[in-house]
């Protein structure tokens, strides 16, 4: 018993030195082609080298191609690495490590032809290998070059993957590649049917790639997967210029050509029999050229109706370059269905970009909503107060390093701030000027531009960053075509806290009625005991302080500049008169038809933010002029105001 386990013992010892002995052979016998390869020579050797499943393979494949052979005086392949002049050389067979002089080796040095191959031969031992990090290497390399040859050893190591994430995606990958390359018909067709239920970037390449057409001529309609028939005299200068281009037609002559071939034929004074000063008579120039094409000398002048009979003797059409029809006719289908998918996640996708935008306009409009609506001020520095709560935000996250904490903080002491920059501003200048719009204007656009200022002198011009915590960074994806990201969410959740919240406040508090009361009648409000100062106050510093809220929402994902607030007065006002003043339903309303609005038109016209946003602007002037209250006005006594 112990001699036979000695004896298996001693053979499996053998087997394996035998096995871990064969790779220098096969580069010797392949010697010249892997120290002086080409795309056409290495093939042979890469198919035997890797067929030989020596463990040493993998390893000698990888140093090839990251240029880490060397060949040595006795012809032998050494892996090593250089430091300074010598050589650290590990014998690829036996692991032995010797140095060596850098004269007395050859580095190689394989080109990208020869490196892409190698790569193709290596990706075989890297998709089993028992690294996780080197499969999924292996599999962003075949996805990122697929060839037919890497479709095989894809599928087979596909069962025994145990990171089910990467067995996801080489399952994937593989049905990709089968619709390209397998080698059955049918295993394409049916791989290409999977893809219809596909919206991914990848899923439309290959459906491009297997509908790939080129463009011909011919006299005969020819055999083959013809795409379809064109009719040339749609666009007849290209056409023939397309059988110039295959030879089948002579090049049409310019004016120039005919003036030069002319002038090139004068003899004593006349061309082709004409006196030269008939040469200012078209008719006569014609008449001469086509006597020099009689006798051979100038070819033969193309007219258009010259050219009108060429076309119809020749059939112009295009031609797949894949030559089954079924495997085609499979694409097709897939496609269409592709694109109805991807149009339909275009339009969801347009419309979460049109609710994210609707609910940053509402933000930005609500606080202004609520001092237009209920004191008829127009403070032009409502955008300097969304200015003001996203600096409150950064001055936060300067002192406290934990984003979310700062985040949470930055929301209430934002409002507070200001709120009471609002106070103060109606207490010193808006209280003076009641009832005088054109005044008030012009003093809190006096108010923005200073408070501009200030801003640049404390924190400079540069943008400064409101950084989001870890959980708002990213994006929601749903597919390829359909995402939204998070920081986009938490303000379209935010702006329904505050829609119920500001509705919770008009709605069901004492404040809220003294409110309401002030804005339908402040006479009788103020004779029923309300101080309509006081509200008045209290409504404006309301209105700044979710300003301020706004403003740390909106610096999350937008610049915090002294300027920003420039950027959102112009939408705040349009959100708010479009609405309709005073109701913060309207404000929705408003809001709502704004974001929708611009992003319809910027679908339209994608390669100008700007022009939308002017297109939005004239769209609403248009809008007023119909419906001067706006979507939603108000009722009852202050609606005649």
């Amino acid at each position: 018993m112990r001699s036979t386990i000695l004896a298996v013992m001693l053979w499996v010892s053998v087997a394996s030195m035998a096995l871990g002995q064969n790779l220098q052979p096969i580069l010797q016998r392949y010697a010249e082609e892997i120290a002086k390869p080409s795309r056409n020579s290495v093939g042979q050797a890469l198919r035997t080298i890797a067929a030989s499943r020596a463990p040493q393979t993998a390893v000698f494949l990888e140093q090839w191609s990251e240029k880490n052979v060397w060949q040595g005086q006795d012809g032998k392949f050494y892996l090593g690495t250089m430091s300074d002049n010598s050589l650290d050389l590990r014998d690829i067979d036996t692991d032995l490590v010797i140095s060596g002089r850098k004269g007395d080796y050859k580095q190689l040095k394989p080109n990208g032809g020869v490196r892409r191959l190698i790569g193709t031969a290596l990706v075989e031992f890297q998709l089993t290998d028992p690294d996780l990090v080197r499969r999924e290497t292996a599999v962003v390399s075949i996805a990122r070059r697929p060839e037919a040859a890497q479709l095989t050893p894809l599928l087979a190591s596909i069962a025994n993957e145990v990171n089910q994430d990467l067995k996801l995606r080489k399952t994937q990958l593989a049905n990709l590649m089968s619709a390209l390359f397998a080698v059955s018909a049918v295993d394409r067709i049916t791989a290409i049917t999977s893809l219809s239920n596909a919206s991914s970037v990848e899923a439309r390449a290959v459906l491009n790639q297997i509908l790939s057409k080129s463009s011909d001529v011919a006299g005969t309609l020819p055999e083959g997967n013809i795409a379809s028939i064109l009719n040339q005299f749609e666009a007849p200068e290209d056409a023939y210029a397309a059988l110039v281009s295959a030879n089948l037609a002579p090049a049409r002559q310019s004016q120039s050509d005919i003036k030069r071939a002319l002038e090139d034929h004068i003899k004593g004074g006349r061309i082709g029999g004409f006196p030269l000063g008939q040469m200012d008579d078209p008719l006569k120039r014609a008449a001469a050229y086509a006597a020099l094409s009689r006798e051979g000398l100038v070819p033969v002048l193309v007219t258009d109706a010259a050219m009108a009979t060429t076309l119809r003797d020749y059939i112009f059409f295009e031609i797949y370059d894949e030559p089954n029809q079924n495997i085609t006719e499979a694409a097709k289908a897939a496609q269409a269905l592709v694109d109805t998918r991807v149009a339909t996640g275009q339009v969801v996708d347009l419309t979460l970009d049109a609710l994210s935008l609707a609910s940053i306009f509402f933000l930005a409009a609500i606080g202004l909503a609520i001092t237009f609506g209920v004191m008829g001020v127009i403070n032009m520095a409502h955008g300097e107060f969304i200015m003001m709560g996203a600096y409150t935000g950064y001055v936060v996250q300067l002192i406290i390093p934990n984003y979310t904490v700062a985040i949470f903080l930055a929301l209430p002491l934002a409002f507070a701030v200001t709120f009471g920059a609002g106070v103060v501003m109606e207490r010193l200048v808006i209280r003076r000027l009641y009832h005088r719009p054109l005044e008030t204007l012009l003093a809190t656009f006096g108010i923005s531009i200073s408070l501009q200022q200030l801003a640049k002198n404390i924190f400079g011009t540069q943008a400064r960053p409101l950084t989001s915590p870890d959980w708002l960074s990213g994006a929601w994806v749903f597919n390829d075509v359909i995402q939204i990201s998070y920081i986009r969410i938490a303000i379209f959740v935010m702006a329904l806290m505050f829609l119920g919240l500001i509705i919770y406040i008009l709605k069901r508090t004492r404040l809220g009625l003294e409110v309401r009361a002030v804005t339908q009648n402040p006479g009788m409000a103020s004779s029923m005991g309300i101080n309509p100062d006081r509200i008045n106050m209290l409504t404006f510093g309301l209105g700044s302080g979710i300003a301020g809220i706004a403003g740390v929402a909106i610096g999350l994902y937008a610049k915090v500049t002294s300027e920003m607030g420039s950027d959102y007065i112009v939408q705040s006002f349009m959100t708010v008169v479009v609405g309709g003043v005073g109701n913060v339903w309207g404000t929705l309303a408003g809001a709502a038809m704004i974001g929708f609005g611009q992003k319809g038109i910027e679908w339209l016209n994608p390669s100008n933010t700007l022009a939308a946003q002017t297109y939005m602007i004239l769209f609403v002037i248009l809008f007023i002029q119909f419906r001067p209250k706006g979507i939603v006005a108000l009722k009852g006594r202050a609606a005649g105001d």
